[in-house]
């Protein structure tokens, strides 16, 4: 079947509403305009900030900076954003991911500063890769690598520890379940690189997967990700 005719008996859909849209990313523009944009953030964590503070950091990252330099996300980590990335990462729809790496990649398209020389997915341990069949990161990282002419290296970096996930962790125990669980294959080639992942909470995971980076070498480590919590 031609391209025209399939778009023609079946039109691409919105991922939200299910309305017929031609736009990219499949998302009709009313529910473009509904997304929970992340409009104001701290410019080291990218946690949540009130429009017109006086402030660039948020108080923990004045408190005790990040071992990342910075951190971009297009999202906050609600209604209806948490439906798409749930929908991602434990329905498989894949379908979902360069909608959101597109929503990513807009943004990141718009600054100044030059781009990474790498994309890093965040791992998965192998147990749960086998389990669930993919590695979300992993499938953001290789649409926002197409995106922004990024390569992405997904198997350098490796999760040791099958470690319990960061949601079922008490706060006060993040930090602690996530020590030792990252390590490099091999020598890092490039000095500035991007961490990518779906969500950053309280921003451990990355923290500790920037701190693997930087004693393999990394000058310049950022963190891209599709939405953030307010944690």
């Amino acid at each position: 079947m031609t391209g025209w005719l399939q778009a023609l008996l079946f039109p691409p859909r919105c991922r939200l509403c299910g309305a017929a849209t031609a736009a990219d990313p499949a998302l009709c523009q009313a529910c473009l305009d509904d997304l929970p944009w992340l409009e104001s953030g701290c410019g080291r964590c990218a946690r949540p900030l009130p429009a017109g503070g006086d402030t660039r950091w948020c108080g923990a990252c004045l408190k005790r900076p990040p071992a990342f330099d910075a951190a971009t996300a297009v999202l906050h980590y609600q209604s209806p954003a948490d439906y798409l990335i749930q929908r991602l990462k434990f329905s498989g729809e894949l379908a979902v991911a360069p909608v959101l790496a597109r929503l990513l990649a807009g943004k990141i398209a718009t600054r100044a500063s030059a781009l990474p020389d790498l994309l890093i997915p965040v791992p998965l341990h192998r147990a749960r890769l086998h389990e669930r069949g993919f590695n979300q990161a992993t499938e953001l990282a290789r649409h926002l690598g197409r995106r922004l002419s990024v390569p992405v290296d997904h198997r350098l970096c490796r999760r040791n520890r099958h470690t319990q996930p960061q949601s079922l962790t008490p706060l006060r125990l993040r930090r602690r379940n996530l020590r030792g669980a990252f390590s490099l294959s091999g020598e890092l080639p490039a000095a500035h690189v991007a961490i990518v992942d779906d969500v950053m909470t309280t921003g451990h995971t990355a923290d500790e997967l920037a701190r693997v980076l930087r004693r393999a070498g990394a000058a310049r480590v950022e963190v891209w990700v599709i939405a953030r919590s307010g944690h």
